[in-house]
């Protein structure tokens, strides 16, 4: 059975969005799903939250075919591979704008990965993506099987999510994508307001999908672990962070559409 790829996207900064991939690919991996993480974010920030220093062969150079499918790969945990995000990643959204099929790039890269690493059996293919609408994001889009939205549980927190959800449909038809919306989890949410909760109460109003039940609080140590090089459950394995996420992964696992 091939594996699932989903997109972490959300096209507004700062919703926990390589939080999300880089935990929920850690317990997802510790529960023994063999999980592949792409950083696409030029900004690389789950490269170095992995602890990974060594990026001169990443994404960039797999899709600009500089580079072998398999230099790009690492093991950065049992079960968990990683292909990092370098400097040269920003300028691919330029270098691409001419050539031929240039939305469909990331896709011939991760199915030709997919089919030269057979043997790794690969359950999940996460890709997480910048905070913008960037050729790079219509790339990881046109990718992936399914789109997995954080919401940071904040003011002007459901804003553009609209225009994601269009963005979606626009790649359905025009690109031939078969994307779907796995869901949205919502962020740094802070049980000692209301705001919180309101943002939540929205979200279920408005958001025509499914909305995952483990919330991910507003947690300190969930904000100092990928200054360490760490994941969430290498950390703080007891904290109310990593408790959320180890929910959130059995709740992804449980529910049978996954």
């Amino acid at each position: 059975m091939p594996p699932k790829v989903i997109v972490i996207c959300n096209r507004k900064g700062g919703t926990g969005k390589t939080n999300v991939a880089i935990n929920l690919s850690a317990y997802l991996s510790s529960l023994g799903k063999k999980v592949l993480l792409i950083d696409l974010d030029p900004q690389a920030n789950a490269t170095s939250g992995l602890g990974v220093e060594n990026r001169l062969q990443g994404i960039y150079e797999m899709m600009s075919q500089q580079i072998s499918l398999n230099d790009g790969l690492i093991l950065v945990r049992k079960n968990f591979w990683l292909i990092p995000a370098n400097e040269n990643l920003a300028g691919a959204d330029i270098e691409m704008v001419d050539l031929p099929e240039r939305e469909f790039i990331l896709k011939k890269t991760i199915n030709n990965l997919l089919i030269k690493k057979a043997e790794e059996n690969f359950n999940y293919v996460f890709i997480d993506t910048p905070p913008s609408l960037s050729l790079l994001t219509i790339n990881s889009l046109v990718a992936a099987d399914q789109i997995l939205i954080p919401v940071q549980a904040e003011y002007y927190a459901l804003e553009g999510l609209g225009q994601l959800l269009e963005t979606v449909k626009l790649v359905k038809e025009n690109l031939k994508s078969n994307l779907d919306v796995l869901g949205a989890v919502i962020t740094m949410y802070d049980n000692r307001g209301r705001l919180s909760e309101e943002v939540w109460e929205e979200l279920y109003r408005h958001f025509p999908y499914y909305i995952f039940r483990s919330i991910i609080p507003r947690n300190i140590r969930l904000a100092e672990a990928p200054s360490y090089g760490k994941t969430i459950l290498e950390y703080a394995p007891q904290s109310k962070g990593a408790k959320a996420y180890e929910r959130l992964a059995k709740e992804f696992l449980i529910n049978g559409v996954f």
